[in-house]
């Protein structure tokens, strides 16, 4: 199978980024943009941005039947993934394949549920800078794509994945073990994005000894205490590992949380400390960093 053409759920930061990236690599005709007519209306109105150049972008109403598409790219907000799975029902046939840059572990087996687990492939997205302001998106990183199948075999799907993106020039990796790096990404946003978010500061506030780091470092271990019993072997050295990276990031910037709480959006909370707190009593595991956090997430959300 050869990937030919693309379509893309949500227009967020990463929606954005790649739908633009691949537009100008295919064409316009290649990539479709799916969304309700309201929606389309608007950002044909109003435009959308990346880095100051205008996206010339194929939009597609999401009721109009249409041939199926060989790649499903969902990259909404995990609370718009029921509407985007309904959005999509008409871009999904026999041979999609289908990835989801959602944060977290859960958006693949909701997908999987409604099209097909075999159809789906683990994806995570890590590296890139990008921030988006109502229509206008600016990056410098676009960071990279890990990539992998259940099981850890490199499928002849993954590989398809693989010569797309080498096609097209978008930097991916396929791990040794896609689960584990799922949890791993998971246990940093975890701690870093709800930190930040709760104590209302940026990168610096995680990066200096104090109450935010330290609740940090703290939502992260609970993270590792549920991954284990889940049977995913994460360990105290990966938190050392992504404080490092952390630690060497601008300090004036900030992880999506805080730009959600930021701009009055809701976050992803049930993403990060909501499945890790579902996950802890499943397990007889207390998690308390982590019922602060999406305590006082909630109460930020609901002051808007």
């Amino acid at each position: 199978m050869e990937i030919k053409t693309v379509s893309i759920i949500g227009l967020g930061a990463l929606g954005i980024m790649y739908g633009k990236h691949l537009t100008d690599r295919l064409g316009k005709k290649a990539v479709r943009i799916i969304a309700n007519k309201r929606r389309i209306d608007r950002y044909q109105s109003e435009g959308v941005y990346s880095n100051g150049e205008e996206c010339d972008f194929q939009y597609t109403d999401k009721d109009i039947a249409c041939s199926p598409t060989d790649l499903l790219i969902f990259s909404v907000k995990y609370g718009g993934l029921e509407h985007a799975i309904e959005s999509a029902r008409n871009q999904v046939g026999e041979n999609t394949l289908i990835i989801s840059l959602l944060n977290g572990i859960s958006s693949e087996q909701k997908i999987g549920e409604a099209f097909g687990s075999d159809k789906v492939l683990y994806c995570v997205a890590q590296g890139m800078d990008a921030v988006k302001q109502d229509n206008r998106l600016t990056y410098k990183n676009m960071g990279w794509l890990s990539i992998g199948e259940a099981g850890n075999s490199e499928s002849e799907k993954v590989k398809t994945l693989a010569r797309f993106f080498d096609a097209t020039g978008v930097s991916y990796d396929i791990p040794d073990d896609i689960l584990h790096h799922m949890w791993s990404k998971l246990m940093l946003n975890t701690g870093v994005n709800q930190s930040v978010a709760v104590f209302e500061t940026n990168y610096s506030g995680v990066q200096k000894e104090g109450k935010p780091r330290e609740t940090m470092i703290a939502a992260m271990r609970e993270v590792v205490r549920v991954a284990n019993k889940e049977g995913v072997r994460l360990s105290e050295d990966e938190i050392s590992h992504w404080l490092e990276i952390n630690d060497s990031l601008n300090p004036e910037g900030m992880p999506s949380m805080r730009q959600d709480t930021k701009a009055h959006r809701k976050t992803e909370v049930e993403l990060f400390s909501g499945t890790i707190i579902a996950l802890g009593k499943k397990h007889g595991i207390q998690t308390p960093i982590n019922d602060f956090l999406y305590r006082r997430i909630k109460e930020i959300e609901a002051s808007y």
